[in-house]
């Protein structure tokens, strides 16, 4: 039987200095932050920022060196121990002297570095420049679907990029009738061994199938379902526990969506989440979507680093976070009113205290800023974060101690020089 899990949605207000609004762009999330790179606005954007949750701020970083890349569109962006790895986008790769459209950005450093492998190589096979196409992660390696490849259409390439070895590698599992065939615009999320793709472009014909691929089998598999989403292209999805949300996008640029989906992975069924009463979410395409908080961290088949510290800090009595939703009482507020109740204390000292509203109201020991994402102590608790040895073994730490939230950036093509909107999402009852 289906489960309800309504949604509820804000817009986080945004300052002077955070960036335009923009669609086909790219964004991770690494330690609590969330990076934007690029993407188009009237023209394309070369530009590279980082977006703070705790403090909801922008920083803007250099993309202006040599290392850096140009404008890019429809790209993509994966981390991988401290490193930002970019992919793809690039307007015309006939004027590149890159032979692999391949960037990588120290984060520690917040620098671009130069990869020598990037430079062409008659030993070895690499990726030419494409759109549209999906990267996801397993252990040490990244996976790149599709794609748009100018002159050529759309791309049924299956790329794996070994991060210990850098090297690139065709997959060619993908190249007979069992895949889900050329496909750009289209969504994918890794979870345990297994990618799922949903969706995008089969050359200019939009597509409703979802795909599973096994790392371990190297196969592919349709997943026949009764229902779920329309043809989609545009889209985003993420992994939440054991199960795929998969929002907006559309069937055309025109046509931007504003639906929810929620896709099991133990059931193989999907349910459209329906949003509270007074929480309206927006219609998007092109956009991001960055899940934050210990639900939205993909399983993978390999334990990872993170994964660890995780797994030592859920062993401990230091619960710096409850991820509880609950209605707020008719006497604080009206009706449909819901707030997360997070708090935390170590050695006395209270680190953050979040507050969420749809309607804007104001809890008994929280700073409202408008309608929006708010923390208390900003500050004061990024210096305690910094501090305890004993949580912060890594920057991933402070990511499993975030609540559960879902980001959405940008996706709005017909805003022009306003901030790039914000929207966040908490499931309830889920």
């Amino acid at each position: 039987m289906s489960r309800r899990s309504p949604s509820l949605w804000s817009q986080l207000p945004q300052s002077c200095q955070a960036p335009c609004d923009r669609y086909k762009h790219a964004c991770c999330s690494h330690g609590g932050q969330v990076y934007v790179l690029g993407g188009r606005e009237k023209h394309s954007l070369r530009d590279f920022w980082r977006y703070s949750v705790v403090h909801n701020q922008w920083t803007e970083l250099d993309c202006s060196s040599e290392a850096a890349p140009e404008e890019l569109e429809e790209h993509s962006m994966v981390v991988h121990q401290g490193f930002i790895y970019v992919f793809g986008g690039m307007m015309d790769s006939a004027y590149t002297h890159w032979k692999s459209a391949l960037w990588v950005f120290d984060i520690g450093k917040e620098q671009w570095v130069h990869w020598q492998g990037m430079r062409s190589s008659s030993q070895n096979q690499m990726p030419v420049n494409r759109k549209g196409h999906s990267a996801v992660m397993f252990s040490s390696t990244m996976y790149i679907y599709g794609g748009y490849i100018d002159m050529r259409g759309s791309s049924q390439e299956f790329w794996s990029f070994d991060f210990d070895t850098m090297l690139w590698s065709l997959l060619h599992s993908a190249q007979g009738g069992d895949g889900p065939g050329p496909r750009h615009n289209h969504s994918a999320i890794s979870h345990l061994d297994n990618m799922y793709l949903y969706g995008g472009l089969r050359g200019l014909r939009e597509q409703k199938d979802l795909w599973r691929w096994s790392s371990t089998r190297h196969t592919w598999s349709c997943l026949k379902t009764l229902s779920g989403p329309s043809r989609l292209l545009g889209h985003s999805a993420v992994v939440y526990r054991d199960n795929m949300l998969l929002f907006g996008g559309g069937e055309s640029l025109g046509t931007p969506s504003n639906c929810l989906w929620r896709y099991s992975f133990t059931s193989q069924t999907w349910e459209k989440l329906t949003a509270l009463p007074g929480s309206s979410p927006p219609s998007r395409i092109h956009h991001c979507c960055v899940g934050l908080g210990p639900s939205y961290q993909s399983k993978t088949g390999t334990c990872s680093p993170t994964a660890t510290i995780k797994n030592s800090l859920e062993n401990s009595k230091l619960r710096p976070f409850k991820n509880k939703c609950f209605p707020v009482s008719p006497c604080q507020g009206t009706e449909g009113a819901i707030e997360l109740e997070t708090f935390s204390s170590v050695k006395g000292k209270s680190l953050i205290e979040l507050g969420i509203y749809c309607n804007g109201l104001k809890g008994k020991d929280t700073q409202r800023i408008g309608n929006c994402l708010t923390f208390e102590n900003q500050e004061a608790s990024s210096k305690q974060w910094e501090g305890e040895e004993s949580l912060v073994g890594s920057e991933e730490s402070i990511t499993d101690h975030l609540p559960d939230l879902l980001l959405v950036l940008g996706g709005n093509s017909k805003s022009v020089h306003t901030a790039i909107s914000v929207w966040h999402m908490t499931l309830t009852d889920f």
